[in-house]
Order: C-alpha cells, then structure tokens, then sequence
C-alpha cells in the first residue's frame, strides 16, 4: 500500500497516520517486526517518525503463511463478489462456515482454502461475519490483514448491517426491538436460550413482512445489533 502525505497529515507519527486508515494496532506491531514493511521515501523509518508533506509511505503487509489446520477441499462456491480485499460469498444451508468437531473437510473454510489454493494465494481464512449452519446468506471474508482490521471495525461500529429473512410459527407482531440476554442451556454446549441472569446482551430488531393463515407463519425481516449464536431463532421463540 503507498499512500501521498498530504497536509492534513503532516507531523503525524507514522503510527498514527496508519490508525487513522484502518490498520489495527496488533498489524502495527507485526509490521514493526517485519523487515522493509515500512519505507518513507524508499528508507526504512520507525513508526514514531513524523510525515512531512509530500512523502510516500509504502506499506508491505507481513507474507502470510495460511491456516495450517484447514484442508482445502474443491467446492462449488457461489461467489457474488471479488476484488484484491475481500470475497463476498452465498453460503448454502446446510453448510458450517469452520471446522468444528464432527465438520473437518465439508465447510466453508475448506472450500475457500481450495479456491485461493488455485489461485496461489496463502489460504487464511477470515470470515467477518458468521452464519449459522443452516443458514442461506452472504458471507464476507477478507483477503489481507489490512481489509480485516478494516472490515470488522465497520462490523463493530455497525456500518456494516446484517439483514436476515426468516420464517416464525404464528403471528409475529407488526416491528419491535427484542432485548434479551442469551446463554448456553445448562445441559449443552451448543444449543442457546434466553437468560436474564447469566446472559451476554442481545438486540435484535424486526419488523413483520406478511402473514399466512394457512401455514400459522410469518414472514419476518430482522437486523441484528448483536450476533450471538442462534440469535434469532431464540428471540423468535422468546416472543
């Protein structure tokens, strides 16, 4: 990455001029034990150096060596979008987005691990959202350390927002926002239930789209402030 120093950026720290575009501080560290990762004008600086107008500061992001425990496995992947940053991914149902115990070589990750694979890139898989297994839906996944740093502060600030469709037993009422704390249940490690006492927070708003008398089911939209695991199928039921 080369970036011109223009005059508002003028005595910055190359720290801080690189905070200010994205990078996190754990990258900076790596970068500051990377040799040439930072040159000024050609030279190699410490990044308590301060810019002057008109330097060029390129920045070379740590080789990457890939996720060493996922086994590229071909897939067809649906990929609905590409650049040199990110992937945006359509995750079929049925699918887990990472290995777990019992799902070695048939998720997400060992897809995408094949699909850079062929390309030759380091297969280092970033996923910036998550979806449950039986969940349809977009996926984004970042390609270098800097579009991840990038990435999942706008998922932390909300600037990027999750929108999901789903199908709820019985009348859902009109919209609403649904506050309730979810917890693992007492007697498993995966399934989630609401729990005033010992929960993690969890907002999700919604907002009801049609009802069908004949099947008892509504069609609901709901974005999520939060993304605790089974999120909305457990405020569903809470409501």
């Amino acid at each position: 990455m080369t970036y011109l120093i223009q005059q508002q950026d003028i005595q910055k720290t190359v720290e801080q001029f690189l905070l200010s575009n994205g990078y996190s501080a754990a990258l900076i560290r790596r970068l500051r034990h990377t040799e040439q990762s930072i040159l000024k004008n050609g030279s190699p600086v410490y990044t308590t150096y301060r810019l002057d107008k008109g330097d060029s500061l390129a920045v070379t992001l740590p080789e990457e060596h890939g996720s060493e425990n996922i086994v590229p496995v071909p897939m067809d992947l649906d990929i609905r979008y590409e650049d040199r940053d990110l992937l945006v991914v359509n995750k079929a149902a049925g699918v887990p987005i990472h290995p777990s115990q019992g799902n070695h070589d048939n998720t997400l990750a060992n897809g995408i691990a094949w699909y850079l694979g062929e390309k030759g890139e380091a297969a280092t898989y970033r996923a910036i959202n998550r979806l449950d297994r039986d969940t349809t839906g977009l996926l984004i996944l970042a390609r270098h350390a800097l579009s991840a740093c990038m990435l999942s502060e706008m998922v932390r600030t909300h600037a990027i927002r999750r929108c999901y469709l789903a199908a709820a037993s019985g009348l859902v009422p009109p919209e609403g926002v649904i506050d309730a704390p979810i917890a693992r249940t007492c007697d498993s490690t995966i399934e989630r239930c609401v729990d005033f006492e010992h929960g993690d927070s969890a907002r999700t708003h919604y907002r009801t789209l049609c009802y069908n008398r004949d099947t008892d089911c509504s069609l609901v939209e709901l974005r999520l402030e939060t993304g605790r695991t089974h999120q909305i199928r457990v405020h569903m039921k809470h409501i």
